[in-house]
C-alpha cells in the first residue's frame, strides 16, 4: 500500500509510506491547505528522526566510534511499515535494522499516527527503546504549509499569533549549526510579521517557547493553528529566495551547537529513553478560517 486518505468532518489527509509522510490536507471546499512538493522543496511534511536538523560533520558519536548521519536523520527517507488503517487514522511504523544501525548504532520502533478530528488532524510520534541500553533519540515535525494560504493575498498579510508573548532571544543556524550566541527574537509580544527577509538567515528557532500553540493567519481567509504537546523547541523555515511555503516545526531537539564535538548522548535536546521505556510526543494541525 502505498498512500491512505482520511476523510474527517471538514477535513481529509493523504498519507504516504515512504517516509511516514503527509501529503496533502484539505478542507471541506478541496483547498489545499499543504505545500505540494514543487522545485523549490521536493518535500511536503518529512519526519524528522533520530536527529533533527546537523550534526556536526554530518557525524554521530557514541562510545569512541563515529557514525555517519546526515541532516535530519534517515526516517523522512525510509519506508514504513502500514501497521493499522480505518476511515479516519493510520499508524505507520519504522524499527532498526542493519541500514539504520549502521548510522544509528540503536535498537528502536517509531510509530506514527495521524488522527481525524473535527477540521483537525492530530499526529503523534511513539518512540519505543527496543534495545538494552539507554536509546539518545531527538524527533521532529516539519509540515510546510502552502503561503499565502488563498489566492490574492501578499506573503507580508499573514502572521503567526502565539498563545503567549515570546520575548525570549531566538537561535540562529550557521552552516546548519545553532550559532553560540541568542539573537534577538523579532516577535513583538505574541505576534510574529512573516516576510520573506525573515528567513534570509535560515530558520527562526524558539529553543525553550512559553506557547503550546500558534496560528498562522491574515486578516481574511482560510487559517491553520498547530499545538503541540511534549516538543520543546519550534522551528519556523521558509527556503530563501522566494518559495511559496512556510514550515512551523515543533521539535524536541535541534542542531549542533557549532562548538559541541562530544558523544551524540550529551547533545543538547536529546531525549534519553531508557531500555523498555517509550515517548510519546504529539501535534494538531487545525483548519480554520478568519
Amino acid at each position: 500500500m502505498e498512500q491512505v486518505t482520511l476523510h474527517g468532518d471538514g477535513i481529509s489527509a493523504t498519507i504516504v509510506g515512504q517516509g511516514a509522510e503527509l501529503v496533502s490536507l484539505r478542507n471541506a471546499e478541496g483547498l489545499e491547505f499543504l505545500w505540494q512538493a514543487g522545485p523549490e522543496w521536493r518535500r511536503h511534511s518529512p519526519v524528522l528522526f533520530p536527529i533533527v536538523g546537523r550534526l556536526k560533520g554530518d557525524q554521530l558519536r557514541h562510545r569512541s566510534q563515529v557514525y555517519p548521519l546526515t541532516q535530519h536523520g534517515f526516517a523522512r527517507d525510509k519506508l514504513f511499515a502500514w501497521a493499522e488503517t480505518t476511515a479516519r487514522s493510520c499508524t505507520l511504523v519504522l524499527t532498526d535494522d542493519a541500514d539504520t544501525r549502521a548510522r544509528y548504532p540503536f535498537a528502536f520502533r517509531l510509530a506514527v499516527t495521524y488522527t481525524l478530528q473535527l477540521q483537525q488532524l492530530d499526529i503523534s510520534f511513539d518512540i519505543t527503546n527496543t534495545g538494552d541500553e539507554t536509546l539518545p533519540a531527538s524527533v521532529g515535525a516539519h509540515p510546510a504549509f502552502n503561503w499565502p494560504l488563498q489566492q490574492g493575498l501578499a506573503k507580508t498579510d499573514y502572521r503567526l499569533t502565539f498563545s503567549a508573548d515570546e520575548p525570549a532571544p531566538i537561535r540562529r543556524l550557521k552552516d546548519g549549526l545553532v550559532l553560540a550566541a541568542p539573537q534577538p527574537t523579532p516577535i513583538e509580544g505574541k505576534t510574529l510579521a512573516l516576510s520573506e527577509g525573515l528567513f534570509d538567515a535560515d530558520a527562526v528557532i524558539l529553543d525553550r517557547p512559553a506557547s503550546s500553540s500558534v496560528r498562522y493567519a491574515a486578516a481574511r481567509g482560510p487559517a491553520i493553528e498547530v499545538s503541540w504537546q511534549g516538543f520543546t523547541e519550534l522551528g519556523i523555515w521558509s527556503k530563501p529566495g522566494g518559495a511559496p511555503f512556510l514550515c512551523i516545526e515543533p521539535w524536541h531537539g535541534l542542531a549542533s551547537p557549532v562548538d559541541f564535538d562530544g558523544e551524540f548522548a550529551d547533545k543538547p535536546g536529546v531525549m534519553l529513553i531508557a531500555p523498555g521505556e517509550k515517548r510519546v510526543l504529539s501535534y494538531q494541525i487545525k483548519l480554520t478560517s478568519t
